[in-house]
């Protein structure tokens, strides 16, 4: 119904940046939110950052002021800058859409299949 596939991680230094991106296809009308969770060994997954189809913004505490998401719609793909980047945002990245308007059926959420980050120090 629907698929995401993300790209983008990697390593990277302490300090560094990188840029996620994920594209979601498949028979549906809307997504719509978009957004990015991670989660790093032994720890729960966490919300990173939100984005609702006009542009509405909802980020986690740790993540304030150095990671900024973005969405293009036309391509149904959302987008994830990290800046500053420390070893404590190591964790696999998921990508998600969720109240997605599919072509038949309810609306339904979606996960990708996650891409790692890791920051050395």
């Amino acid at each position: 119904q629907v698929q995401l596939v993300e790209s983008g991680g990697g390593l990277v230094q302490d300090g560094g940046s990188l840029r996620l991106s994920c594209a979601a296809s498949g028979n549906f009308f809307t997504i719509n939110i978009m957004g990015w969770y991670r989660q790093a060994p032994g720890k729960q997954r966490e919300l990173v950052a939100t984005i609702r189809r006009r542009g509405l913004t909802n980020y986690g505490d740790s993540v304030k002021g150095r990671f900024t998401i973005s969405r293009d719609n036309a391509k149904n793909t959302v987008y994830l800058q990290m800046n500053s980047l420390t070893p404590a945002d190591t964790a696999v990245y998921y990508c998600a859409a969720q109240n997605v308007l599919l072509s038949s059926g309810p609306m339904g959420n979606y996960w990708g299949q996650g891409t790692q980050v890791t920051v050395s120090s």
